[in-house]
Formats: structure tokens, sequence, C-alpha cells
């Protein structure tokens, strides 16, 4: 745990998301928003498009967690399960290691690709873009052992120093990356491992194991962590954003602590330093989700997954301002290419943390579901994100977010 610092390591929680967020959601309801207003029927039809989506994709009602191991499941095909079925034996908790180590780096590495970049797998004949292309070449990458100190030897690990090593022109061997075929942020995305491993070399109580520094180690963290074998999601989330808050490009540090994704919004009063500040941790978030399974696959329960928020993403966000459920104040706003930080985004993205909330609610009423059966990891996979992606290519010819991202392939 690093040293408490008031209001800032505050911000460090799912609590202060959620709370931040519905502070501006609560503005939107009575017309107040800056940028964005709200409409009901705008709403259930994003609901009524979610309810479809869940049918359509798991017709028995067996909804699995939204994850990065869903985007290993490609073309009817378990690839994580077929590059274990060649690999040496493990015991559970080191396939759990090698797992978290995967999955923090795919995640990492899964922002938004751009809508020009491809990568074609030869094992299985694929050739996938955006986030399903990332997650196949970072499984690749790692399966070829470039992130390993043993190299192929010992392939399936991701260590500190390796890590710290990645050069961009191995990176770019890895993911196909050509003039012809160009991913937007490739350098960023780089930097952003690279920090990775220096910050794991530099937490060895979390991290480091018998001289070695991984991030699968921090299985055994929070196995020590566990009671009666259990350990809540917000806790994955909360030991990701205390002891990894260093690795983004140019992170921002208040208070003496790293905040991750955050922005800033006049709507959100605080009477303390944290004044207007709006956490998102989205990739973190999206981490916490994705380690959940390995996790559990080693013997450790994970409970309360619903203690984690919605992620502030455009396909998320893209839903609510297709289906009208947002809609821009200023329509001119559409024509116009935005930063991630800028107001208008940082309002988009709290409404829709505020918004997956309650279409989880308004999806398990449709469905007759409880939030046991229905959580909300499972609306969000079932679900809100499959479809964003397939309004957006009702509506979109290249199934881009509604609105215009200057991403740099670090957030977005």
């Amino acid at each position: 745990m690093i040293a408490d610092a008031g209001p800032f390591h505050a911000l460090l929680t799912p609590e202060a998301v959620r709370e931040r967020c519905n502070a501006i959601f609560a503005c939107a309801t009575e017309g107040a928003a800056l940028h964005f207003d709200y409409d009901a029927d705008g709403f259930d039809k994003a609901a009524d498009r979610v309810v479809a989506e869940i049918r359509l994709n798991y017709p028995r009602g067996n909804v699995p967690f939204h994850s990065r191991w869903r985007h290993f499941e490609l073309g009817g095909r378990d690839l994580w399960a077929d590059i274990r079925a060649g690999a040496a034996a493990m015991s559970r908790e080191d396939e759990a290691r090698a797992r978290i180590d995967l999955a923090v780096v795919s995640v990492l590495l899964d922002a938004g690709a751009g809508p020009d970049w491809i990568y074609r797998d030869a094992p299985t004949g694929l050739a996938l873009g955006r986030s399903e292309g990332l997650a196949l070449a970072s499984l690749r990458m790692f399966e070829a052992g470039t992130l390993s100190d043993r190299g192929r030897n010992d392939p399936l690990r991701a260590d500190a120093d390796a890590m710290e090593r990645l050069s961009l022109d191995a990176f770019n061997r890895a993911f196909q990356v050509r003039p012809d075929n160009p991913l937007l942020g490739a350098g960023k995305r780089v930097e952003l491992i690279n920090n990775l491993g220096a910050a794991i070399g530099r937490t060895p109580d979390v991290f480091g194991r018998d001289g070695t520094y991984r991030p699968g180690y921090l299985f055994d963290h929070l196995k020590g962590d566990a009671a009666l074998g259990m350990i809540p999601a917000r806790r994955i989330l909360t030991t990701i954003l205390e002891r990894l808050g260093d690795i983004w490009p140019a992170a921002r540090r208040i208070g003496g602590i790293a905040v991750g994704d955050i922005g800033y919004h006049p709507q959100v009063t605080h009477a303390d330093g944290t004044d207007r500040i709006v956490p998102f941790h989205k990739l973190s978030q999206w981490m916490a989700y994705s380690l959940i399974e390995p996790i559990e696959a080693g013997g450790i329960r994970v409970v309360e997954p619903d203690g984690l928020t919605g992620l502030a993403e455009y396909r998320n966000g893209g839903l609510f301002v297709d289906a009208g459920a947002l809609r821009l104040k200023n329509p001119e706003n559409r024509k116009r290419t935005h930063a991630p930080t800028d107001e208008l985004i940082v309002e988009w993205r709290a409404l829709t943390v505020a918004l997956l909330d309650r279409i989880a609610t308004r999806v398990r009423e449709k469905m007759n579901a409880s939030e046991d059966a229905l959580p909300l990891a499972a609306v969000l996979q079932g679900g809100t994100w499959t479809a964003g992606r397939r309004i957006a290519r009702e509506l979109r010819p290249d199934g881009g977010p509604p609105l215009n991202i200057a991403a740099d392939g670090t957030l977005f």
C-alpha cells in the first residue's frame, strides 16, 4: 500500500469514478450539462439494442465477463488453449502467472489501432484489425518469447528487463507495422511496455520473486491478501492503480500521487485539491476485468465484480450517442477533432460510465435477470461493447466512433 495522500489517494478507487461521473450525469438529467443533453427515449433504444445483442450472442444466457480473454477466442478456437496444449506442463498457479503476464501486456496495447492496420495470422489464416487484431498480435508476440528473459526456452512470461528493453523495431516486426500497414501510436505503445518493465522492477514487494520480476507475481501478492481464499475485484484495481500509476507517458502526479487516467470538468466540485478532477482509469479497469479469470483459475475466488465500473471508451460511449441517449448541444462538434483531455470528451466519458450502470439495471429488468446472473461485466460483454460496434458500422462506413478523437495509442 502506498502512503495515504488524503483526497488524492481517494481518486484511485472505483467509488471515486462513480461518484464524480454521476455528478455530471445529474447535471445532464436537468438539461444543465455543458455539451450533451440526455434523452430517456434514446436510452431505451440503447437498452433494447443491448438486449438484442445478448440474445444473439449468448442465446443460452451464459454470458461471460468482459475481458481480454474473449479476444483470444477467435475463429471458433481458444487460442490460449491451443498454445498451452503445445507448451511445457505448468502448475495451475504457474499458468495463472503466465496468463496475468499476457493479459497485462495485451491490455496495455489495446488502445485504438486506427482504421488502416491489419494483423495477418499465419497459424489461423485470420486477418484482423482493431481490438481483435491487437489481441492476436500481442498473443503471438508473447508466444514467441519476445518479452521473456529466457526467450524460446521459456517463452510464456513477461519479464521486467525484457519489457524495458523492447524496441520499436522489434514491436513493429511483431505487429507487422509497415508504411502500408500503419498502427496508430506504435511508439507510444512501446513506451508503455518499457515503462511497465521499469515500474515492475521498482516494485519487488508486489512483482518480485526469487530475483525475477514480472506482472504475474501479482497473483502471489493477492493470494497473500485474500481472506478465506477470496479477494474483491476492487482490490485488483486499486493494486494496479497504486503500483503501476507511473507507467503512462507523461504520467500526471497530483499531491505526490500518480493519478493515471483523469480529466477535468467544472461541474465536479470538491472543496480540496481534487476540485474538477474526474477519474476514469479505463485501461486499468479493463486490466482488472481481464485478470479475474486467471486469478480464479489459480485458485483465488474474485468476489464483488460490480465494484468495478463500466469502461469509459468509445464503443460504450458511441452506443449512447448513436442511439440518441446523448445528444450534442452543438452538432458542429461532430465535425471537429477533440483531444482525449478536452472538456467535451471528459463529459462524454463521464456520462458513459454513469449510463453503463443504469443500462445494466434496465437490461436485467428487460431480461428478468438478477444482478448475480447478469453482472455489469457480463452486460459489457454481451452487451454494450458489441452493440456500440454494431450501430457504428450501421451509421458510418469505417465503423469508427461518432466523435473524432486525436488518440495517441495509449488511451482510446
